[in-house]
């Protein structure tokens, strides 16, 4: 695991209902273009659900993301996947 991942999993762990964060998710399109996008809120909870995003996988094939449930600021409720592309920062 390289250390910005080490960085992201170790303020992941650290979060606690109330905790108010900002998340930038890195995005790139097609070969060369690269996006981000920022969600500002308070952290509801964070989970770690099974999903079933892949292709072609075996029925008993366990897949689970990390996740955060924020409430943002205009009292949206938004779930965000924590992946290597993800940077969390505490404010």
């Amino acid at each position: 695991m390289n250390t910005a991942v080490q960085g992201v999993r170790e303020v992941y762990d650290s979060l606690k209902p109330g905790d108010r964060v900002e998340v930038i998710h890195g995005v790139t399109v097609g070969s060369s273009a690269k996006w981000s996008t920022t969600t500002v809120g308070k952290v509801l909870r964070c989970e770690r659900r099974r999903h079933g995003l892949h292709f072609r996988r075996n029925a008993d094939d366990k897949v689970y993301s990390d996740i955060l449930i924020l409430a943002r600021d205009d009292g949206e409720l938004t779930t965000v996947t924590i992946d290597e592309f993800t940077r969390i920062k505490k404010i």
